[in-house]
């Protein structure tokens, strides 16, 4: 009798061990949600970054064009002015 219940005690204990603990899985799958939402969240900030950095950039050489335009127009005046 000693036997079994040793046997009855050792099997109960292995169940135990292997019982499904969803305090920790629900933990698991809270981080790795937690985890999913901030590498969305850093993707959304890097492309909103990303299109107002080319939109300065994007700006910068349309004034940079414009500069030279106004610079080629003068160039061009001064040229009427002189060739009389």
């Amino acid at each position: 009798m000693k036997k079994i219940a040793v046997t009855v005690a050792v099997l109960a204990l292995g169940l135990a061990a292997c019982a499904k603990n969803n305090a920790n899985n629900t933990a698991a799958n809270d981080m790795g949600t937690e985890n999913a939402a901030t590498a969305d969240m850093n993707g959304a900030t890097n492309d909103t970054t990303n299109a107002a950095s080319n939109a300065l950039d994007q700006a910068s050489n349309n004034l940079a064009v414009a500069s030279n335009a106004v610079e080629n127009a003068t160039a061009a005046v001064n040229n009427a002015s002189s060739n009389k």
